[in-house]
Formats: C-alpha cells, structure tokens, sequence
C-alpha cells in the first residue's frame, strides 16, 4: 500500500501530495502524516514554500467516513497541527499554496482554507456538505469561510453545502487562479518561486501581522505593530536580510538572503 502523503523537495519548494484513492479522504493517521509534512517545511531552512495537492479526481473529500464507521470519533485527535496537518498550525511561518486539482469538499476545502493562497483548475469544486450529514464545518470552515466571502454567500455555503466552481470562487475573490488542469502545478510553482526569491524573515513577518491583526481596526493594528509583541516582526527589522535588501538594490543585483 502506498503511503498516503508523499513530498518533493525542489528549489526551496515542498510539494505535499495526498494520495490516498479513491477521494483522498482523510482519517487520523494521514492528518498526522500531512503535518508531519508541513512541520518539515517549518524546520527545514532550504524550504521556503510549501505546495499542498491531490491525485486524482478529489483534492480531498475531507474526513474519511469510513473511518468513522470503524470507530474513529468526530471528536478525534488529529495531531498537533489540527484536522489535515495544517487547519490548525498556526506557528507555520512560511507560505503554503493549496493547488486544488479536482473536488475540495468538507474537510478537503478546510485545508484549502487553511493555506495562504488558491490556485484551482477549471474543473474544480468547492463545499461545505457537514450539515447534510448531521455535522458543522468545525475544521476551519465555519470560522475561515465568513472571513474570505461576503457573510451572505459563506453563510450559504454553510447551512445549504451546495458546490461552488472555480469560476464562482474566483468571482469573488476566493481562489487566487484558476488554470488548466494540465498547468496548475506550474501555475502553484511560479507562485512558490517569487515568494521564494523574497526575504524568508519578511515573508514570516507578513504572515505573523496578518495573523495577529486580522479582526482589528486600522488603528488598533497599527498598535499591535508597534507593541513589540510580535516577535516575527521584530526579528524581521533587526535582520541582516533587512539591511541587504536595500543594500543589494543600490549595488543592481540580486540579494543574497541569509535568513538572519
């Protein structure tokens, strides 16, 4: 039996690949070997970008049902990074492109969620069926949903789990590409490789102030960054890579980053 999450490391570029036929549905044992994954590019500091995908048909049909009439509860321990490895990791500081190449439904659209941005193919599907089956979107969905769609349309999603197209997610601002089938790891991969040639501390930086200001007003961000309480933030000013930039741009070449 093939193992269900499989890796390739390139160029600074960590592809995470489920596979796991026929609808890459997801139980215990593979949300903890999907964050295994995604704590490898956390760790590794010749990754700098992590691509999550799926073969098949299905980018994932989410929670593996059959899994939960063997006995696994609703209520399980996924690990420490939460539902698929990546719900709930929220210490990741390196961006993370979910490539979803076919249907994305429950659990499957929560890891869309979970990433920093969406590339989809054209054929590709998204929803939130929980309510049909007697559950809610407890993975993310619920919580991340209203904050990337206007309420009206999230709620929708919720409380009907009808699909959602590519087209429709892109409409409104929820998908950041839809591609060919045939060009969406390329199209996932130029992505990866202009946050690859930026700054590591900056690009954790970003990710740490959207974080940490998502639900506040201008004003209260702005006091939120100048707190010193963000400590991404503050190592990214004090950083050797924040005086090469600069220094780089006058001397009309290309910076050499450290990570320091």
């Amino acid at each position: 039996m093939t193992h269900p999450v499989r890796t390739e490391a390139r160029d600074g570029v960590l592809t995470i690949t489920l596979d796991r036929p026929k609808a890459n549905a997801i139980d215990v044992a593979t949300s903890r070997a999907l964050y295994a994954a995604f704590a490898q590019l956390q760790d590794d500091p010749s990754l700098r970008v992590g691509i999550i995908t799926g073969t098949g048909r299905f980018f994932s049909a989410g929670w593996d049902l059959n899994a939960a009439t063997e006995g696994e509860a609703i209520d399980a321990d996924h690990g420490p990074g939460g539902f698929a490895g990546l719900t709930e990791f929220f210490a990741l500081g390196k961006p993370v492109i979910a490539a979803v190449n076919g249907l994305a439904f429950g659990g499957g659209f929560e890891l869309a969620l979970a990433a920093d941005l969406i590339v989809a193919a054209e054929h590709a599907e998204f929803a939130l069926p929980e309510v049909k089956l007697g559950m809610m979107a407890d993975s993310g969905g619920v919580l991340r949903l209203p904050r990337r769609l206007p309420r009206a349309i999230a709620t929708e999603l919720l409380l009907t789990g009808r699909r959602m197209s590519a087209q429709e997610a892109l409409n409104w601002g929820l998908i950041n590409q839809m591609v060919a089938a045939d060009a969406l790891l390329e199209s996932a991969n130029a992505l990866a490789r202009h946050m690859v040639a930026a700054a590591p501390l900056a690009l954790a930086a970003v990710k740490e102030v959207l974080r940490a200001t998502e639900a506040s007003t201008v004003a209260e961000a702005y006091g939120t960054l100048r707190s010193g309480t963000l400590p991404g933030y503050t190592a990214m000013l004090r950083s050797e890579d924040a005086q090469e930039g600069p220094r780089a741009f006058g001397e009309k070449r290309q910076p050499r980053w450290s990570g320091r």
